[in-house]
C-alpha cells in the first residue's frame, strides 16, 4: 500500500495507479485540467444547448439527476438558468432521507421553479437487493448506484428527453479506471463506471427478486438511446468541477449543510448529507482499501488548492479511525441485520494484506505519513 506523493490517495483504490513520480491519476487529471481551454468548452456546451432549443421539443430539453445535494442543485441551476434549457429533474427516493436532504431538495425545486420526478422503488425488492449486496460483496449501495444510472436513463427514454446531463466523470475527477482518451464527453456508458463494475442486477435474481421488478435496475441497450437520439454528457467536461465552489453558490440560494456539523470521519458538513445509508457503504472502503471519507475529502481540497498535503495527512490520521455511528441503527434496521451479523460481515471483507491486529485492535500496516 503506497500513497500519492502529491495528495493522500493510496494505490489500493481500484483503478488508481502511481506513475514514476509517485503521483496518482487523480493528480494527473488535475494536471490535464489545467491545460484545458475552459472558455472554449463552455462555448461548446452553449452550442449543444442552442441546437436542442432550436428543435423545440414539446416537453423537456434535458434531464438532470438530483439528490438534494450541492452538486445536483448546481447542475440544475446551470441547465435551467444559465443555458435556459427546459429541465426535468429526477431523484431516486427509496433510501432514508435526512432532514437536510428533504429541505434541500424542496428548496432547490422552489428556487429554480423546476419539475421533479421521484422514483420510488418497491421497498421489499430494494431492501432485499441491498441486504444481498452487503452480505455478499460488502457494498450495500451498489443497488442504489445501479438504479440511479438505470432509472435516469429509462426516464429519459420514456419521456423522449434528448439530453442527460450528469455531473462529473468520477474516474477522471477522483482517480479510477479511466479511458485512454478524455477528449470525448460521452456519458452514455456511465453504467460501466467503477461504482457498478462488471456486476449486473441479474446476479441478484431469485424467487423473491424477479425480473419483472427490474425495470429501474436495468440499464437500457445502446439501440434504445440511438432510436430516440438521446445523448449523455458530463457537465464536468465543460467546466472545472469543484464541490466546494458549488456549495458556496447554492448556499446563497437556500442549501443548508448538516445542522449538527460533520458526520464522524468527515471534516466538512455539506458532503453527501441527503440520506442515511451512504456512510456505512463508504466506511466499508476503509476495511477493503484502507481509506474512506477523510481521504476523499482532503484529496479533493488538495486538487483544488484549498489545503496542502501536510495538513491533509493530519486531518486523515485524526479522522479515519472514527466509525460513522450516527445512522448505524438506521442501517441495521433498514437491512434487517443484527450488530453481530454486521461485524461478522465486516470481518469477512477486511483486507488482511493491509490490516494487522495489535493488542486486540486492527491497525493499518502502512500508515499515512
Amino acid at each position: 500500500m503506497k500513497y500519492c506523493q502529491r495528495c493522500v490517495m493510496p494505490d489500493t483504490k481500484p483503478g488508481v495507479d502511481l506513475d514514476h513520480r509517485g503521483i496518482c491519476n487523480g493528480c494527473r487529471s488535475v494536471e490535464k485540467k489545467r491545460k484545458i481551454n475552459w472558455k472554449f468548452r463552455e462555448k461548446k456546451l452553449k452550442v449543444i444547448a442552442e441546437d436542442i432549443k432550436k428543435k423545440n421539443y414539446p416537453f423537456y430539453d434535458c434531464l438532470v439527476p438530483v439528490s438534494g445535494g450541492k452538486n445536483s442543485w448546481y447542475q440544475a441551476l446551470i441547465t435551467s438558468k444559465k443555458l435556459k434549457l427546459k429541465t426535468l429533474c429526477v431523484v431516486l427516493g427509496a433510501h432514508l432521507p435526512t432532514y437536510e436532504g428533504i429541505h434541500n431538495l424542496n428548496a432547490m425545486i422552489k428556487d429554480l421553479n423546476i419539475d421533479l420526478i421521484k422514483i420510488n422503488l418497491k421497498p421489499s425488492v430494494y431492501k432485499k437487493i441491498r441486504k444481498k449486496n452487503f452480505l455478499v460483496q460488502g457494498e450495500p449501495n451498489w443497488a442504489e448506484h445501479n438504479c440511479v444510472f438505470s432509472g435516469i436513463a429509462n426516464i429519459a427514454i420514456l419521456y423522449d428527453i434528448p439530453l442527460i446531463i450528469w455531473g462529473e466523470d468520477i474516474a477522471f475527477e477522483f482517480g479510477g479506471t479511466q479511458k485512454k482518451n478524455y477528449n470525448a464527453p460521452n456519458a452514455l456508458s456511465i453504467n460501466k463506471s467503477d461504482l457498478i463494475g462488471n456486476k449486473s442486477v441479474k446476479d441478484w435474481l431469485d424467487k423473491d427478486i424477479r425480473k419483472k421488478d427490474m425495470f429501474f435496475y436495468e440499464y437500457p441497450k445502446n439501440k434504445s438511446f440511438k432510436k430516440k437520439n438521446i445523448k449523455g454528457i458530463y457537465l464536468g467536461y465543460y467546466e472545472w468541477w469543484e464541490g466546494r465552489k458549488h456549495y458556496e453558490v447554492v448556499k446563497k440560494r437556500g442549501f443548508i449543510p448538516r445542522m449538527k456539523g460533520p458526520l464522524k470521519g468527515n471534516y466538512i458538513a455539506y458532503d453527501n448529507i441527503d440520506e442515511k445509508l451512504c456512510e456505512i457503504n463508504i466506511w466499508l472502503k476503509y476495511i477493503k482499501f484502507g481509506f474512506w471519507r477523510p481521504t476523499d475529502q482532503t484529496c479533493y481540497d488538495i486538487w483544488n488548492n484549498k489545503i496542502k498535503r501536510t495538513e491533509a495527512v493530519k486531518i486523515v490520521n485524526s479522522l479515519q479511525n472514527q466509525f460513522p455511528e450516527e445512522y448505524f441503527k438506521d442501517f441495521l434496521r433498514f437491512h434487517g441485520v443484527s450488530k453481530k451479523v454486521f461485524w461478522q460481515t465486516v470481518e469477512r471483507f477486511r483486507n488482511k494484506k493491509i490490516w494487522q491486529k495489535t493488542n486486540s485492535k486492527w491497525k493499518l500496516k502502512f500508515p499515512l505519513i
